[in-house]
């Protein structure tokens, strides 16, 4: 079933997007090098369920079969990740072939069935060897990754229609901040750093790809929130506040006021290398937060529960109906905004291959209404990519939660599709329709 209400302007890209680390499997086949995530996969203890990323969804080996999956779609965009370890074992030095070229064959087929490549840069996987001299607490991986940027340019450059440099830097940052990414165990307070060592390796890789003359344009993912308070006493209103700055504002200010937010009392000016103009913002939303004064959080404050809102299986509140409130956020808070694309949307389900798919349906649904009427308001929307094309490996959380609009059988890597893959396809041709038919987009 199609909404009727959803009208989108007659050039709007439909997507959907993946992650390399969480789909591709072989994860030391063809001269591959070990990631972060292959190291915390084969560590006692590893992620939930033993799982790893050693297979995942196979994708590697089941490249034609998957690209057949989007073309069937009717999507205009496909936004995938390129695994650094592939294509650059050490991080650094000799590129990799194999990994090259089956890159090559991804770009390659997706245009041969109409679909625009969105590349993303870093999904989080950066070589084991980087993470051995520091990682990102280490200067010297910005530079790194201007290399690392630069090769793929040299091979993809004239093929891909946008590129985004790194995916959520907030979730690098936080991952290393309590634990999860970090063999060696969190990293504590001392992430401004980090933060602005993401920011150089963003902003230096702009450089590297517009010096290069990729035909595509280029931007940054940032995964975003949008802020509300648990009370309305001083505490939790300076909790909300804190927690903008630590969540939403930490790498939107450096991109579009030139400075990184106050934190923790030290406001440090981000450069003309870090806020180098780039050509839209990618977006990921899944909920929104609820923020209590706590001393017992990192920085002041904790997430609370929405009233009356349910959660889904990772914890976070299903309220789609919250995202209009961040984009009238973001739009008042940062005029000069670029374009924007929304780069992930989705919701984490413990469903099987025959469930109705009904929550994840009507999820989407709102979140597009949403997204609908910002752009009636006057936002400038250019994209939207669900989250996620295919059941995968959640990182940690291993395999329980389905983001899918495909069912994947972990046991046999039979893929089926969902309602959800139906509806989200009649509802593009739906849009389709209506720009073939001269309808007005606006209502």
């Amino acid at each position: 079933m199609v909404d009727e209400d959803l009208i989108f302007p007659p050039e709007f890209c439909w997507g959907v997007a993946t992650a390399a680390y969480q789909i591709e499997g072989a994860w030391d086949a063809d001269g591959k090098g070990p990631s972060i995530w292959d190291t915390l996969a084969h560590r006692p203890g590893g992620f939930a369920g033993g799982a790893t990323g050693d297979v995942a969804c196979d994708h590697y080996h089941r490249l034609a079969e998957d690209l057949d999956l989007i073309g069937g779609l009717g999507v205009t965009s496909y936004r995938f990740s390129v695994s650094w370890p592939r294509v650059q074992p050490g991080g650094r030095g000799p590129w990799n072939p194999h990994g090259l070229e089956f890159y090559e064959r991804l770009v390659d087929g997706l245009l041969l069935r109409g679909i625009q490549p969105t590349l993303t840069l870093y999904h989080w996987d950066h070589p084991q060897s980087l993470e051995d001299s520091g990682g990102w607490l280490s200067r010297d991986i910005a530079e790194r990754f201007a290399d690392y940027a630069e090769g793929v340019a040299d091979r993809l450059g004239d093929r891909v229609a946008r590129w985004i440099t790194l995916n959520e830097p907030l979730s690098v940052l936080n991952a290393a901040m309590f634990g999860s990414s970090r063999v060696d165990g969190p990293l504590g307070r001392d992430g401004l750093q980090m933060a602005h060592n993401l920011m150089l390796a963003h902003g230096l890789a702009v450089r590297r790809l517009r010096s290069a003359g990729v035909r595509g344009e280029i931007g940054i993912a940032l995964n975003l929130s949008g802020m509300t308070p648990a009370g309305g006493g001083p505490a939790d209103l300076d909790a909300a506040r804190c927690a903008e700055v630590h969540e939403d504002r930490l790498f939107l200010d450096p991109l579009f006021h030139g400075h990184f937010p106050l934190v923790a009392g030290r406001p440090v000016v981000a450069g003309e290398i870090i806020d180098a103009p780039i050509d839209f913002l990618g977006v990921n939303w899944y909920a929104p937060a609820r923020v209590a004064a706590s001393p017992a959080g990192l920085f002041g404050y904790t997430r609370t529960d929405l009233p009356g809102v349910p959660v889904n299986m990772l914890g976070w509140p299903v309220a789609p109906e919250r995202f209009g409130a961040l984009l009238t956020w973001l739009r008042q808070n940062y005029p000069a905004l670029p374009p924007i694309h929304v780069t992930e949307n989705g919701i984490p389900l413990p469903d099987g291959v025959n469930a109705p798919d009904t929550e994840r349906i009507a999820y989407l649904s709102e979140c597009l209404g949403q997204l609908s009427r910002a752009i009636k308001d006057g936002m400038d929307i250019r994209g939207y990519h669900v989250w996620s094309l295919m059941d995968n490996l959640e990182w940690d959380h291993g395999y329980a939660p389905r983001f899918g609009l495909v069912h994947v059988d972990f046991d046999t890597l039979v893929r089926t599709p969902k309602a959800s893959y139906h509806w989200y396809r009649e509802m593009i041709a739906a849009q389709r329709g209506r720009r073939k038919a001269g309808r007005p987009w606006r209502a």
